[in-house]
């Protein structure tokens, strides 16, 4: 069987190339801010499977991740924010009160991602996202919290209309102690599986030790980090990830990409 010509997605000099080419360029130098202060990420997610599957994106993709202990993360802000160059620009709600993600960005200054909250802040443009990662106590308890915690969050910050901010500000208290109990007993059974904060949608968990130490992985030819053990975190996360999707699950995020310079 004739295999795939999956370049057709993003030849040189296309749109999309040159939009994964400035995550690479926020990739670069997210990672030595993090290096020159000893702040231990690891690339996740479609970035992983592409790293070990096509050695940098995959094809069809238009967004690039990284994750980070929820320990390193305010001190990981400080230092983006500190010393970033002018073309770059740290997001998260300690930055603009309207962003309505429980995760960061950082974003290029001269282009423009469009996505379904974009009215709603002040930086648009191509990014890398940075996923604080937490201990959970399970899946199943998580989904439950990050319903509750995430939908007042959402609407604190102007994500849905003026009825569901004043239904979210009645149930915020019990979800926010829902949330801090959770912790507080985690922290008690010492657990070992690590998960995106609680209110973020994203229900992938992962086993501690597969992620640390974190070790060197190249990515569109960028010595980056992942995890300890790549096909261990991959199985639990995309199960056979060798295997190129069909056509009709290769899904993109962006509805419009414009690169200014």
């Amino acid at each position: 069987m004739e295999k795939e010509d999956l370049s057709v997605y993003n030849p040189e000099g296309s749109l999309l190339r040159n939009a994964q080419m400035r995550m690479v360029h926020i990739l670069r130098e997210v990672d030595v801010v993090c290096r020159r202060h000893n702040i231990d990420y690891f690339i996740v997610d479609g970035t992983l499977l592409g790293a070990v599957r096509h050695g940098g994106f995959i094809p069809w993709d238009d967004d690039l991740d990284i994750a980070v202990m929820a320990k390193d993360y305010k001190k990981l802000r400080r230092f983006l924010i500190e010393e970033l160059p002018d073309d770059l620009a740290f997001q998260d709600v300690s930055t603009e009160p309207n962003m309505p993600l429980l995760f960061a960005k950082v974003r290029d200054r001269y282009s423009f991602f469009e996505e379904d909250f974009t009215s709603k802040i002040v930086e648009k443009g191509i990014y890398i996202d940075i996923f604080p990662k937490e201990y959970i106590l399970s899946l199943k308890w998580k989904k439950k919290l990050d319903y509750i915690y995430g939908h007042c969050f959402r609407s604190f910050h102007n994500y849905y209309n003026m009825k569901e901010k004043v239904k979210s500000c009645l149930v915020f208290p019990f979800a926010w102690l829902l949330v801090w109990s959770t912790r507080f007993v985690t922290r008690l059974a010492s657990s070992t599986t690590i998960a995106n904060l609680y209110g973020q949608w994203s229900y992938k968990e992962l086993a501690y030790n597969d992620v640390y130490p974190t070790k060197d992985i190249v990515f569109e030819g960028v010595v980056t980090r992942g995890p300890a053990d790549p096909d261990a975190v991959l199985r639990k996360t995309f199960g056979n990830y060798m295997q190129v999707p069909p056509k009709d699950r290769r899904p993109q995020h962006a509805g419009k990409i414009e690169i200014y310079r």
